[in-house]
């Protein structure tokens, strides 16, 4: 029986792990999700869409969206600075799957509302 060469455990990824590290958190599916209707939106409109986040999150979660390529950053050079955020084609990828997380999640909503009512 041959040894299999080992793959150290931090160099191992599942897609599902891998998948999450991306989107996962409180605000970046939030983010995704209005930018989809949206289609471009300035940073003092995503910041009034998600009311309870604070400047310096939405700042954080907005860069690592961009470092992940999911969504493009496009700066005008004027006074005030103009920046807007859209989905990338990679992030656009993901509008899907957010759906059908969404569907879920008013699924499980209705759900619990008949349980409570009972």
């Amino acid at each position: 029986m041959k040894n299999k060469p080992s793959i150290p455990e931090d160099n191992q990824q599942c897609g599902v792990d891998y998948a999450f590290k991306r989107i996962g958190g409180k605000y970046k599916g939030r983010i995704l999700w209005h930018l989809n209707s949206k289609e471009v939106l300035r940073y003092g409109e995503l910041r009034r869409t998600l009311p309870d986040i604070t400047t310096k999150m939405l700042t954080q979660t907005l860069r690592e969206l961009e470092d992940d390529r999911l969504i493009t950053r496009k700066v005008y050079h004027e006074v005030p600075p103009k920046v807007e955020y859209a989905l990338s084609e990679t992030g656009m990828e993901l509008i899907p799957f957010i759906k059908h997380l969404h569907q879920w999640g008013n699924k499980q909503l209705e759900k619990e509302v008949i349980s409570c009512e009972k």
